[in-house]
C-alpha cells in the first residue's frame, strides 16, 4: 500500500497530531516516514531594512527552530521502530514546498493536519493543508 509517509512539521499541536497518525500507520504498513518543515526566506527588499535581526542570525534561528521540529518526529519514529527521514528546507509558499519534495523523494501519501474550518473563516485564514489539496496528485490523509 503505502511506503513512504510523508509528514510535513511545523511543531504546533496539531501537525503532532498528524505526526502520530503517520507513525501508527508506517509502524502498522512497514513503511517510512519522512519529515519535512519549511523554512521561510529572509524578507529581502523594502522590509528587509526594517528588520531588525541580520540575515545570518535570521537563518541561524531558522535552522534551530526547524532542526528542532523534524527533530521531535525523528523521535516519534524512533520509539515507534519506524525508519524516518528529515529534511528542513526554505520555500516562499509550504505547500509547494510540500508538494515538490513529496514528488522529489517518491512519498505515496501525504498526512497533515487541519482546523477543519469551514465557510468564512478556511476563505480568510486558509491553510497550507488545504493548498496541498487542492494542488497535489498524491493522496492526502487529514489529521483533526
Amino acid at each position: 500500500m503505502y511506503q513512504r509517509i510523508l509528514v510535513p512539521t511545523d511543531g504546533s499541536e496539531l501537525t503532532g497530531r498528524a505526526v502520530a497518525t503517520s507513525v501508527r500507520l508506517a509502524k502498522a504498513l512497514g513503511a517510512e516516514v519522512h519529515t519535512l518543515c519549511v523554512k521561510e526566506p529572509f524578507p529581502y527588499g523594502a522590509v528587509a531594512e526594517m528588520q531588525p535581526t541580520p540575515p545570518q542570525e535570521f537563518f541561524d534561528a531558522q535552522e534551530r527552530s526547524a532542526a528542532r521540529h523534524v527533530r521531535a518526529v525523528i523521535d516519534a519514529c524512533d520509539a515507534a521502530g519506524v525508519t524516518c527521514r528529515a529534511s528542513t528546507i526554505e520555500g516562499m509558499q509550504p505547500w509547494e514546498a510540500i508538494i515538490d519534495y513529496a514528488q522529489k523523494n517518491g512519498c505515496d501519501l501525504i498526512v497533515m493536519g487541519s482546523h477543519g474550518r469551514s465557510g468564512l473563516a478556511s476563505l480568510f485564514l486558509g491553510s497550507e493543508t488545504d493548498d496541498v489539496l487542492k494542488h497535489t496528485k498524491l493522496p492526502v490523509l487529514v489529521v483533526h
